[in-house]
């Protein structure tokens, strides 16, 4: 039996999570512009997970890892920003900002141990 990808699942729960997020934006508040941001970054993490699956050799993996730190970073920024700006309550952005932070985290932790890897 073939052992649960964390960093996998958690990146497409976060995505479902950041899309009605994005259906709740343009419906509530009819916004597209910060909504059209944080939907880009916030499923673009779980893609490159998908495509670091498939990397060419560890350098490729840790590269697409990298780039999807960098989304989560760049997500994180977005969600305080809705919030700051009151698109989104306490409540929302605590949640949603606590899941990308664990995504970071973990995406941190797989590029020092690849990065590991690499150097022996």
């Amino acid at each position: 039996m073939a052992k649960e990808n964390v960093l996998k699942t958690k990146s497409f729960d976060f995505a479902v999570r950041i899309v009605n997020l994005y259906k709740f934006l343009k419906k509530e508040y009819n916004e597209f512009v910060l909504s059209q941001q944080i939907v880009g970054s916030g499923t673009a993490i779980g893609a490159l997970i998908r495509e670091a699956e498939h990397a060419e050799s560890l350098k490729d993996f840790v590269h697409k890892l990298n780039i999807g730190l960098k989304e989560a970073n760049e997500s994180k920024y977005w969600l305080g920003l809705l919030y700051a700006t009151e698109f989104i309550n306490k409540k929302m952005y605590e949640s949603l900002n606590t899941d990308c932070e664990e995504l970071h985290k973990l995406l941190i932790a797989s590029v020092k141990t690849t990065k590991n890897k690499l150097w022996k």
